[in-house]
């Protein structure tokens, strides 16, 4: 049975959850990928204000197609998580409480889940057309130069979503794959 959790996250809902919980996450969370990650680490570094909060924030990484008429998004699949790796401590640094993407993370990442008490979430590659039904609201709320990979503020409704990484260590990938499998329940 999935846990049922909301944004913003807190330490609270982040202690209760270990590697290989199934979790069905609702409220708000933003896209970004490499180059939002940038500009945004930047920001951070000189002082200035974000685009959004960081505080309890959850990110996607994730460059969704562009929604066909009638739609609110596009296919939205996970990109692979570790090409943000050196992005990752200054955003914790920041107050980010939750990543979601495909693949492992680094030593170092993985330590600091622990130290700043965040999450990271897996998501199903492959099946981007279903991810796309549990997100209910997007708009383009920074970098919109950027096209798919402008960082949007999405409202997500039960999107299904398996932890790989929890805030006291535990790796769901070092648990074993069978594990891994999300159903749609």
């Amino acid at each position: 049975m999935a846990k049922k959790i909301s944004t913003p996250l807190t330490e609270e809902t982040i202690t209760g959850l270990k590697a290989g919980d199934k979790v069905l996450l609702s409220g708000t969370i933003y896209t970004a990928r490499d180059a939002a990650h940038e500009r945004l680490v930047k920001l951070l570094e000189s002082g200035e204000e974000l685009p959004f909060d960081l505080a309890g924030a959850v990110i996607y990484y994730v460059g969704p197609a562009p929604a066909k008429p009638g739609y609110v998004i596009g296919p939205a699949g996970p990109t692979t998580s570790y090409r943000m790796d050196p992005y990752t401590p200054a955003m914790l640094e920041g107050g980010l409480k939750g990543m979601i993407g495909k693949g492992s993370r680094s030593r170092e990442v993985r330590d600091l889940l622990q130290e700043h008490k965040a999450i990271y979430f897996g998501a199903v590659g492959g099946a981007a057309a279903l991810i796309s039904s549990a997100i209910k609201e997007a708009e383009v709320i920074a970098y919109e130069d950027l096209g798919t990979e402008a960082i949007r503020r999405l409202q997500v409704k039960d999107f299904p979503l398996v932890v790989v990484n929890d805030c006291k260590g535990g790796d769901l990938y070092e648990q074993g794959r069978e594990k891994y499998r999300i159903s749609s329940n």
